[in-house]
């Protein structure tokens, strides 16, 4: 495998874009594919079964173009299908699961952690499974929040009824003292601010985009797949499964980048 090759980064939407602005930041040399399966969305209220066969569909289209590594930037398709769908494929893959159960067990405090995600995420248990594997003294409290994937994907990031139901679901997390919570989505990241606003400076917000570039680039460097030509910076291509004229005007905005090669692929042909 050519250490020039493009990474390929899937998600059920736009939430994976916060994982590729990480990439893109630890590693500006790699070219990345993204695939968003727009059409889709959302993933957390789907079977284990069904996540699995829709993550085997985007793997095999992101190896049709070469891809050295795969990243899993969905906590669902993390926690459901990535032990499976790994074992299937000569390229390295990984979520962001891991890597943001690890900063948890570094951040807290107290000991007590909250997990928001979707609620297949929340279902499947692995995070307090792997939060407990690093420290069995641990508290942790989960609360699966469905209404966020939407609101990200409509763009409410910043309106009232998205602060609203916000506060219904943190409200018990709260409760319970946490000083850490997980956005265990990637689409929550975006709602950001007004998860801040909601559980003020004394409760630490665990971002696991942040740690899966930083893992990434440990693993490229392991295997020595890392680009060392310096040609790929404005040279992304992100697909998705529909709607590319949305999803490229969002992409811009969170990327920051004026012109976001996005086009439509018809991902059912990969079965």
């Amino acid at each position: 495998m050519s250490c020039e090759a493009p990474i390929g980064i899937f998600d059920s939407g736009v939430g994976g874009l916060t994982v590729a602005k990480e990439i893109m930041q630890q590693l500006p040399k790699e070219k990345l594919i993204y695939f968003g399966d727009t059409a889709r969305v959302p993933y957390g209220s789907k079977s284990k079964e069904t996540v699995t066969a829709y993550s085997r569909q985007i793997i095999k289209f992101l190896l049709s173009k070469q891809v050295k590594a795969i990243v899993v930037a969905c906590n669902t398709a993390s926690a459901l299908a990535l032990d499976t769908v790994s074992k299937e494929v000569e390229v390295p893959m990984i979520g962001v699961v891991k890597p943001g159960a690890k900063v948890a067990v570094q951040t807290t405090k107290n000991g007590k952690i909250g997990v928001i995600g979707t609620e297949a995420t929340i279902r499947s248990g692995l995070y307090p499974t792997l939060l407990k594997a690093m420290n069995p003294k641990l508290e942790v409290y989960e609360q699966p929040c469905p209404l966020f994937v939407p609101l990200v994907e409509e763009m409410w990031l910043n309106d009232p009824v998205t602060k609203e139901i916000a506060k219904r679901y943190i409200c018990g997390l709260q409760k319970q003292d946490i000083d850490t919570l997980v956005l265990g989505c990637t689409h929550y990241p975006l709602l950001r601010p007004i998860l801040r606003e909601i559980v003020g400076d004394q409760v630490a917000l665990v971002n696991p985009a942040y740690e899966t570039a930083k893992y990434l680039k440990e693993v490229l460097s392991l295997k020595k797949l890392e680009c060392t030509e310096n040609k790929y910076q404005s040279d992304h291509i992100f697909y998705v499964s529909d709607g590319a004229e949305k999803f490229r005007a969002f992409a811009s905005s969170i990327l920051a980048c004026e012109m976001i090669e996005t086009k439509d692929v018809n991902i059912k042909i990969f079965d």
